[in-house]
């Protein structure tokens, strides 16, 4: 295989960052439904989400070097809010909005965009965006 061939198939886990672990899991486990992959601990919490993996680390703790003794995954992290996007049909978007304004939920925007595909946006509670959009929106369905 030649190198310009070479090139990603598929995103198999994203990650966002929070401030706290604990109020993130009662948030994508007990309001959007996410099932843990592993048990959570003060620096992170992973979700599975269809065939990919949503990574939810602790802003404050991942810049720091693994401790002894543990993988030797670099350290990372970032500040500000971060975006993800969960794929979802145009009805299952409709019943996300009630879903999520039933449990205080506010949605920042709803619109659909200039090819038709539509998507609602709502913050988590550490701020980051987080959308759900038709499939369409990238021409994948």
């Amino acid at each position: 295989m030649q190198n310009e061939q070479l090139k990603p198939k598929q995103i198999l886990e994203t990650a966002l960052y929070v401030r706290d672990i604990e109020e993130a899991v009662q948030f994508y486990r007990d309001i959007l439904g996410l099932e843990l992959a592993l048990p959570y601990n003060h620096r992170n919490a992973f979700f599975r989400c269809g065939e990919g993996v949503l990574l939810i680390f602790d802003a404050k703790e991942t810049v720091k070097p693994a401790p002894e003794g543990a993988l030797p995954v670099p350290s990372h992290g970032t500040t500000g809010a971060g975006h993800m996007c969960f794929a979802a049909s145009r009805e299952e978007i409709a019943d996300w909005k009630q879903h999520l304004e039933k449990h205080g939920i506010e949605v920042e925007r709803e619109f659909d965009w200039p090819n038709g595909a539509r998507s609602l946006y709502i913050r988590d509670p550490s701020g980051n965006s987080l959308e759900f959009a038709e499939p369409k929106l990238w021409n994948n369905g």
